[in-house]
């Protein structure tokens, strides 16, 4: 495959290079730029690590260590030969050790990242912001590990390797970067190789529903449900969420601002609502939170109250209160009922 400059008189073929022949090596150069710029080739991710191998008896080292939206861990692997080299089996050893990371050790992983990119952003602060949670989620954190894989060029052995292992339920991507030069410039042409743009859909559906399986499995979580009680009305058997959405949605109706509410919750602050700087309905909300996803095994537009009747429509604006609550839903209730008085806020754990 080529590309062509194209002129008013004839299409011209940008002739195909090497990343040796324009002095660019993995590390100095490819590594530099896509650290910094990983959705080119991992879209949704975030770079907790670079040249990670903070483990026991191994001088091995990972190119880039990420986490993704649906709090994957994500090995990135580099290499700018023509075929790729054995890097599928690298990454493989790679991720079988990052497996068990927890929440707080990639905490503390990221907190060194950004102190070595001279950074003085909370990690914890920024992991929780990027994956939008008030809080860790150990039962939804590091589930699955992804593989990337991004070379100038595949042999036949290796997306032969990875198509089987995929099929066996492993998440390995390839996207190639293949070099061109222009004259003093160098192009990078970035395509996907593994999975198919029209395959990736499917295989998505299949590690959902192995996810959603895993979470059934799981017997640690709070599951509680509350009869909540606002101003006299009662809303009976109420998950985290229903518990949250049954307290604002009569507070916001009392007259105060979404914003006046999100900078009482501090852990919730930027991520309580979502806000559309127009009146929309369902449908429109929806469609504009489609364009807008960032990725993930959960949807954008899944990840607020976005119904009908759930739209709160406030000075021309159309607000979204998110619907992902763990842990810390209850200390968001107290500081509320505390905040508000007058609507005599109660809840209790529910009998039925």
């Amino acid at each position: 495959m080529a590309i062509y400059q194209v002129d008013e008189k004839k299409l011209t073929a940008i002739q195909e290079t090497s990343f040796a022949e324009r002095g660019l090596k993995e590390r100095n150069d490819l590594q530099r730029l896509l650290k910094n710029q990983v959705e080119i080739i991992s879209p949704g991710t975030l770079v907790v690590s670079e040249e990670f191998g903070e483990w026991e008896e191994s001088r091995r080292r990972i190119d880039l260590l990420g986490i993704d939206k649906a709090a994957n861990i994500v090995v990135i692997e580099l290499k700018r030969t023509e075929d790729g080299g054995h890097m599928d089996l690298q990454a493989i050893r790679y991720a079988a050790m990052v497996s068990t990371l927890t929440f707080d050790r990639v905490t503390e992983i990221f907190s060194k990242h950004l102190k070595d990119n001279n950074s003085d952003a909370n990690p914890r602060e920024k992991l929780l912001s990027f994956l939008e949670w008030d809080e860790p989620d150990e039962d939804q954190f590091a589930q699955d590990v992804r593989i990337v894989l991004a070379s100038a060029e595949f042999s036949k052995e290796l997306t032969t390797a990875v198509m089987w292992l995929n099929e066996r339920s492993l998440d390995i991507r390839c996207v190639r970067l293949k070099p061109y030069k222009d004259g003093d410039r160098t192009l990078l042409d970035v395509q996907t190789v593994i999975p198919l743009p029209e395959a990736e859909a499917y295989q998505i559906k299949i590690r959902e529903k192995q996810q959603k399986e895993r979470q059934s499995r799981s017997s640690s979580r709070d599951f509680t449900r509350y009869d909540v009680t606002v101003n006299g009305e009662t809303f009976p058997n109420q998950p985290k969420r229903g518990v949250m959405f049954s307290i604002i949605k009569p507070i916001i109706e009392s007259g105060v601002h979404p914003d006046e509410i999100a900078e009482l919750i501090p852990w919730r602050t930027k991520t309580l609502f979502y806000k559309f700087d127009e009146i929309l309905d369902e449908e429109s909300v929806i469609e504009r939170l489609m364009e807008e996803d960032a990725g993930g095994k959960v949807k954008k537009h899944n990840r607020f109250f976005s119904k009908e009747y759930e739209l709160f429509h406030v000075d021309g604006n159309t607000f979204l209160l998110t619907n992902q609550w763990g842990k810390a839903t209850l200390d968001a209730v107290e500081i509320l009922k505390d905040y508000f008085p007058d609507l005599s806020i109660n809840i209790t754990p529910s009998s039925s």
